[in-house]
């Protein structure tokens, strides 16, 4: 249990900046049970006086002042006979700035449904039960295992028939056998941070350390992530430190002043999001942020965080004309406060959890995302390939007939792919907004679009890269995605529906199987090509490489809905090829062409390999093949059972 008082070691830290367990020490800490003795502690450095107040005083400011903790800032009273499950606030008063105002526990742990705005007393009773998966993760080294991701959002990947989403408690019953079923390692939410404006997504953060009430409470949060830990699947929670919402209850104008936010408004507005944007030159600021990151991990277990709109953070002149953006101290438009709380963070996690997945959504080219500090990198595990993203998709989006004209959408990749660790993201920005569901971007008729749908999901678990797949991807859901209702599940009692999600699941199992797929994403020895030259025939082929180089994966595809027979292939290894998946099967929707399960190489050498294969290859398809060493027995792609949700 805390002290009634904050050490004098632990303010230092505070104020230094270097203060990584603020959820130890701030907010409302229950720090005796048995008398119910409830300590608060609140930052606010440019108030003239600072009260708690809640349902337990009738919201009077004069009950309970606190009392200032020297020059640290901090604001710190214990209130007895109060404990979990009381409302509360700080009511605070800068008459020198002219403000006074009630706030949010800028560290509360709970908070009251929205659009109510309080902050909730809480004390964790949660027992843990996900030892194994947590002694398993120790020592993991993440780029050299399989990371395929399903990123959702908790409040519509299913819902009641009054609309209402499903609760922590119902998706732990529903959700995690999904999951396990379609064969993902992890599993992602978009921000479950509390947000007032659910239409943010939970981008538009005001609490960094309460999950959203909406769903349930922060126990059965922990549930659903031990459930799913208990099931081997790893949890990834999307994180925002790059900017917050602007409500008045919340971190903005905390005591009066520009206090979490820049003062600068070219610096702490931001002009395409409307929020503020932190301060990341203040020494509390970095302890707040770097004490929120460390809180997922450590209290409720988390695998990972994605760190959103970090291009946002990089660059002072982000979605700013020229004018409109100050400078740093060397005339660029680097934001090196910025850069140095990133780099900072990371070793930070990195030093307490080796273990965990840092990902960097970051758009532009800035160098060495997802390497070490030490290397002049930001220190994080994974940076989205949105380069990939974007030429896919444009790609993919084209009528066959003209795909012919932009083959270096494919072929252009290799050329960068070794610069950074990348996750391969489909995610929920390519869905939204107009932009028409996965789906719908693909041309052709109904036949076509799904087997479209399925080359350009095999293209992806075939490319080098850890993969994210956005929830209702996976089966081809027609409507473009929407926080408003829930995935139209019903769809999966069609047979293109049915067989995508089948596919997917298939294609988790090839992955997962086939360590060549994922165990030198990031060395030029783990990728080659087999034809790229194919211009006409808009048909790639490569191969992937595991270490000992024992059984590599040729994976070979047909942009045209043309029937490719007798196609010759270049192969390094002499022997008998299996064909290991086909996105052509029937069983997935496609028109059942393909070899038969297997090929033997023909002894000629083809285009710079000592032999080749005749093979035919399915229209609109993907064909996975694996070398078979030894004349061992093939290792056939298990079928899936997936059933609706």
């Amino acid at each position: 249990m805390a002290q009634e008082h904050l050490t004098a070691e632990t303010l230092y830290l505070f104020n230094e900046g270097t203060l990584s367990g603020m959820y130890e020490h701030f907010g409302a800490q229950v720090i005796d049970r048995a008398r119910q003795l409830t300590r608060f502690a609140v930052w606010a450095p440019n108030a003239e006086r600072v009260s708690v107040i809640g349902d337990f005083n009738g919201w009077d400011p004069q009950s309970h002042p606190m009392q200032p903790q020297g020059d640290s800032g901090v604001y710190l009273t214990t209130v007895p006979g109060l404990g979990k499950g009381s409302l509360y606030k700080y009511h605070i008063q800068s008459p020198r700035h002219g403000f006074s105002g009630d706030k949010a526990d800028p560290v509360s742990f709970a908070v009251e449904i929205p659009p109510k705005t309080s902050s909730v007393v809480w004390d964790w009773d949660y027992e843990w039960h996900d030892q194994p998966w947590m002694a398993n993760r120790r020592g993991k080294h993440w780029v050299r295992e399989p990371v395929s991701i399903y990123e959702m959002h908790i409040g519509s990947w299913k819902k009641h028939e009054d609309q209402t989403s499903l609760s922590y408690r119902q998706l732990r019953d529903e959700l995690v056998d999904y999951v396990a079923n379609s064969g993902f390692t992890h599993v992602e939410f978009l921000p479950v941070m509390e947000h007032p404006y659910y239409g943010s997504w939970g981008y538009q953060v005001t609490s960094y350390f309460a999950p959203s009430s909406r769903f349930g409470t922060p126990e059965e949060l922990m549930a659903l992530i031990d459930a799913f830990h208990q099931r081997g699947i790893g949890v990834i929670l999307d994180w925002v430190p790059s900017h917050f919402a602007t409500d008045a209850f919340g971190l903005g104008f905390f005591d009066g002043t520009h206090l979490y936010e820049h003062a600068n408004p070219q610096q702490g507005v931001h002009p395409q999001w409307q929020s503020y944007i932190f301060n990341y030159d203040r020494n509390e600021v970095r302890s707040f942020l770097a004490s929120s990151a460390m809180y997922w991990l450590d209290k409720f277990h988390a695998d990972g965080l994605r760190v959103d709109a970090v291009s946002s953070m990089l660059y002072l002149d982000f979605a700013r004309e020229p004018g409109q953006w100050t400078p740093n101290p060397y005339g660029g438009r680097e934001n090196l406060a910025a850069i140095r709380f990133l780099r900072q963070l990371n070793q930070l996690i990195h030093a307490r959890y080796p273990d965990v997945l840092m990902i960097a959504e970051e758009s532009t080219a800035w160098p060495k995302v997802s390497f070490p500090a030490e290397e002049g990198g930001l220190g994080f595990d994974f940076k989205w390939d949105m380069g990939w993203m974007h030429d896919t998709l444009s790609y993919m989006s084209r009528d066959p007939v003209h795909r012919r004209y932009h083959h270096d959408s494919l072929t252009f990749r290799p050329m960068y792919a070794l610069s950074e660790h990348f996750v391969l993201p489909l995610s929920h920005d390519e869905v939204v907004h107009g932009k028409g569901s996965l789906i719908n971007k693909m041309p052709g008729d109904t036949w076509q679009k799904f087997a479209n749908l399925r080359l350009l999901l095999a293209y992806m678990f075939a490319s080098p890269g850890k993969k994210l797949l956005f929830m209702g991807s996976e089966f081809g859901q027609w409507q473009e995605w929407s926080h408003d209702r829930g995935l139209d599940w019903f769809l999966l009692e069609q047979a293109f529906h049915a067989g995508a999600a089948r596919l997917v699941a298939d294609l988790n199992a090839a992955y997962r199987a086939s360590s060549a797929l994922w165990e030198q994403d990031d060395r030029a020895e783990g990728f080659q090509w087999s034809d790229f030259e194919d211009r006409a025939g808009s048909v790639i082929a490569f191969l992937r490489w595991d270490t000992g180089g024992h059984r590599p994966v040729l994976s070979v595809f047909n942009f045209t809905p043309v029937v490719r027979p007798n196609y010759l292939i270049g192969v390094p290894k002499e022997g008998v090829w299996q064909e290991r998946l086909n996105t052509d099967s029937a069983w997935y929707g496609g028109s059942n062409q393909g070899n038969c399960g297997h090929v033997m190489t023909e002894s000629q050498a083809w285009r710079g390999h000592p032999y080749r294969l005749r093979l035919t290859l399915p229209p609109l398809a993907a064909t996975f093949f694996e070398f078979a060493a030894n004349g061992e027995p093939a290792r056939l792609i298990p079928e899936s059972g997936l059933e609706q949700p």
